[in-house]
């Protein structure tokens, strides 16, 4: 470590032979070392690595922390920018994220990593067919990505194009088997497409994946209150699918409230189809309860 100096005795110096030195000669000129710049990208580097793990332990405030100050020593890092946009973009600051990832794509133009979350960053801003085209490269370089399939299977969703879209959901699930967010996926297209009681084959298949999600749970009831017609009092009253479906639905509900708002539910790629059923079955006396609680 080097030694600080302390610069009063040559203020005082200085001060001494103000009367024989010429004015500009009273200004001290700092010594300026000079910037390692090899050193502070190895420094950086060894931060994004810092980073990365806290990541995967799932602490993102700290990982965002060590990444951004990685970044600043290493700016010219393609995987340093990617780091940090995808901390960001894991944050949902995508409007902070894009320019970090437009960034280390021109730094690393064949990197599919990169190529996913600038997929996912449009996918978030709601641009799925810019989401789709970033995907669609990524893909080509590294195939059978189940995230990426994912991916592109909901940005298909967005764009309309379901059989693409199950098609993808379906090799992202041949990818990664038990990659139940896919299996979920397929569900709500086919519900949208008029096929409702094949999407509940999907969501029970979720569940056998996932128990305890509440997504496929809730899209359950609200598909089977719908199939059996639970809204007539008579029919609510005298079968054990109506009663499951309220069961199910109060369940996924008290697990997660955030499914109670239908705005949340559109984020999550609820179809209007699904929309308008979930908007009935949240009319269920029970279910209508339960909602004003949480």
């Amino acid at each position: 470590m080097l030694k600080r100096l302390s610069l009063l005795p040559l203020l005082t110096l200085c001060g001494m032979l103000s009367s024989a030195l010429p004015a500009r000669a009273q200004a001290l000129t700092p010594y300026v070392l000079p910037l390692d710049y090899g050193l502070m990208t190895e420094q950086g580097l060894f931060l994004a690595n810092e980073a990365q793990q806290m990541a995967e332990y799932q602490q993102f405030g700290r990982a965002l922390a060590l990444a951004q100050l990685a970044a600043q020593l290493a700016p010219n890092d393609g995987q340093v920018l990617a780091l940090l946009g995808g901390l960001y973009l894991q944050n949902e600051e995508v409007d902070k994220a894009l320019p970090l990832l437009d960034r280390a794509r021109t730094l690393l133009p064949d990197n599919a990593r990169v190529l996913f979350a600038l997929g996912s960053a449009y996918l978030q801003q709601d641009d799925p067919q810019r989401a789709s085209s970033y995907l669609e490269q990524g893909l080509k370089i590294e195939p059978g990505n189940p995230s990426a399939l994912f991916d592109l299977g909901n940005a298909y969703f967005k764009l309309d194009q379901y059989p693409q879209a199950i098609a993808s959901f379906e090799q992202s699930v041949a990818a990664e088997p038990e990659f139940w967010p896919s299996v979920n996926n397929i569900g709500l297209v086919l519900y949208e497409q008029g096929d409702s009681q094949k999407a509940v084959e999907y969501w029970k298949s979720s569940l056998e994946l996932a128990a305890n999600e509440p997504e496929p749970k809730l899209a359950m009831a609200v598909a089977l209150y719908t199939q059996e017609n639970c809204a007539v009092p008579v029919v609510r009253a005298s079968t054990s699918a109506c009663q499951e479906a309220v069961r199910l639905g109060t369940e996924a509900l008290e697990q997660d409230s955030r499914y109670a708002d239908l705005d949340f539910l559109r984020t999550n790629l609820w179809g209007d189809k699904l929309i308008e059923s979930t908007s009935a079955f949240f009319e269920v006396p029970d279910i209508k309860g339960l909602i004003s609680e949480l």
